[in-house]
């Protein structure tokens, strides 16, 4: 599949705006209980941008960079379209995240401007400190009337507010043209220092992810997408800008109607479902993955963590006429740059570990499989996976060092890659898929042994019998670490039972010295388990 329009350049919006034009009546957002049509959608992005260009926000020395501290709102949705519709990236902001790292990744962006939810809102005090405070000056508060937008500002002294009244009518917007180059949107993720990296990816990166999709899942105004991950991570470009591409709707549920993700995806009528792994182990752990629970389910689609082969073999079976893919893909090859259709029947036996194959590179892309000296290993060997292509962003964001660390130009190439850190099997010719084997950073030394944890994981899942599985090396010392702990979520689940079983299974230098038994592993905002989280469970012991 071939896609001649996969690098022509163009506005990350430009979809939305054509579906706007196409199709104005039909839904684009379902959010907090109501329904927006394109029309409608537009129209309050347009205000957001001709009020943004009133205030001259991102003028003099800022960057073209503007913050969107909202979630699961209308406001986060027409916020960042009318940021792009500005002529600006958009930076989202997440208000279930700490206040003091919301306010780290705002001074770094050095946005000019900030456009707020209500819920939002409440947090901004503590975000932006008081009136010396670094960080935007113009805060932009749709969902505020007069008297709660002077009131937010008697508590941001030195901040312009401007509420729902001082919105500049959407009939004043004059579209602004986008540069290829310019940043779409910058998404901080976890960096291995500690502090939020910011991945900047440019308009110019994404339509080749944008085309394939659309023609490769057939969309059309009458797909209804689910909106699983928060606006911070990167799958939602998908949920968002695939949908809008074609004129489908964009489903938004809320935090508590994900506590039961069958129900809504039942209710909401979905014909597209996206979401991170976790959230379909959970769901079979609920009995949420019953045969032929979600027969109106056109696509069933992962990512973001690796896909267990019974997860994925229930997912089938639950939405019998869907066709269920695994997507892979770093923040930094925008979104996703490969993907792999499973089959129940042909797919277990290119399995390894448990974990579904990553598959192929989409169109345009290339991948190379090297060893520590980045040069490409044999057919059937291990490596590192790096990605070069169109889809290949312009790196971290006033980071040069980290940048010519992981955008890479290895021996014998003359494209740049990104190195991605993950480590796969590359397939022995005839079209086998990339099996997908765990982190580089994922291998541990005890006692100057090296040890795989995504193998020590793929055990402890045959093991235990349950799907939510995280093996951790611990505890640190200064030379790696002294061991491995264990943890599993699932009810019934015997630790001594399953050590003993691993003893069977696997070397004794790589059984966990502990399995710790929880009702549920802590996810972060993202969805992905959160090994922070579990590693501080170790700390407090």
């Amino acid at each position: 599949m071939t896609n001649a329009r996969g690098t022509r350049p163009r506005s990350l919006q430009r979809g939305f705006l054509r579906s706007a034009e196409a199709f104005p009546e039909r839904p684009a957002l379902e959010v907090a209980g109501e329904t927006y049509s394109y029309a409608g959608l537009r129209e309050r992005a347009q205000a957001i941008a001709a009020t943004l260009a009133r205030e001259a926000a991102g003028g003099g020395h800022a960057p073209a960079l503007t913050a969107v501290f909202a979630h699961r709102s209308a406001t986060a949705f027409a916020g960042l379209l009318g940021v792009l519709m500005h002529g600006h990236g958009y930076v989202p902001l997440n208000r279930t995240l700490p206040p003091a790292r919301t306010r780290t990744m705002l001074l770094r962006s050095r946005c000019a401007a900030l456009v707020v939810d209500d819920a939002s809102a409440e947090q901004l005090p503590d975000v932006l400190g008081g009136a010396g405070g670094d960080g935007p000056r113009v805060i932009v508060a749709p969902d505020h009337d007069d008297v709660r937008a002077a009131e937010l500002a008697e508590r941001l002294p030195g901040r312009r507010v401007v509420g729902a009244r001082e919105l500049e009518p959407a009939s004043s917007w004059a579209p602004v043209a986008a540069d290829p180059d310019a940043i779409a949107y910058l998404l901080f993720t976890s960096g291995s220092t500690g502090q939020p990296k910011g991945v900047m990816v440019a308009h110019r990166n994404v339509p080749n992810y944008v085309d394939t999709l659309v023609e490769r899942y057939a969309i059309d105004e009458h797909d209804r997408f689910s909106q699983t991950h928060d606006l911070t991570f990167d799958n939602s470009v998908f949920d968002m800008f695939v949908a809008w591409e074609r004129g489908a709707c964009v489903c938004c549920p809320s935090s508590r109607t994900l506590i039961n993700p069958g129900r809504y995806l039942r209710e909401a009528r979905l014909t597209v479902w996206f979401s991170v792994p976790s959230v379909a182990i959970f769901m079979r752990r609920l009995g949420a993955l019953k045969p032929g629970s979600y027969p109106h389910l056109r696509w069933s689609l992962f990512a973001g963590e690796p896909l267990p082969l019974e997860v994925a073999r229930a997912w089938g079976a639950a939405a019998p006429g869907s066709t269920v893919e695994n997507l892979y893909g770093p923040t930094e090859a925008t979104v996703d740059c490969t993907l792999y259709r499973f089959d129940a029947s042909t797919s277990p036996a290119e399995c390894e570990r448990g974990i579904v194959p990553i598959g192929h590179p989409l169109p345009n892309l290339g991948v190379v499989i090297v060893d520590a000296e980045l040069r490409e290993v044999a057919p059937g060997e291990v490596g590192e996976l790096l990605v070069r292509g169109p889809q290949v962003t312009l790196g971290y964001w006033d980071d040069p060092e980290r940048t010519a660390l992981a955008y890479v130009v290895p021996p014998g190439r003359d494209e740049v890659h990104y190195r991605t850190g993950d480590v796969v099997r590359r397939p022995a010719p005839g079209g086998a898929p990339i099996a997908y084997l765990g982190r580089r950073d994922d291998q541990v030394k005890v006692r100057g042994v090296r040890i795989e944890l995504g193998e020590v994981e793929a055990a402890l899942r045959e093991a235990a019998g349950v799907d939510a599985v995280a093996a951790l090396g611990w505890p640190r010392t200064d030379v790696g670490v002294d061991g491995i702990e264990a943890f599993v979520a699932g009810a019934g689940v015997e630790p001594a039972a399953v050590r003993g079983r691993l003893r069977a299974i696997l070397p004794a230098h790589m059984v966990p010295r502990r399995i710790h038994a929880l009702d549920a592993l802590p996810l972060n905002p993202n969805g992905k388990t959160d090994r922070a989280a579990l590693a501080a469970i170790l700390e407090d012991e």
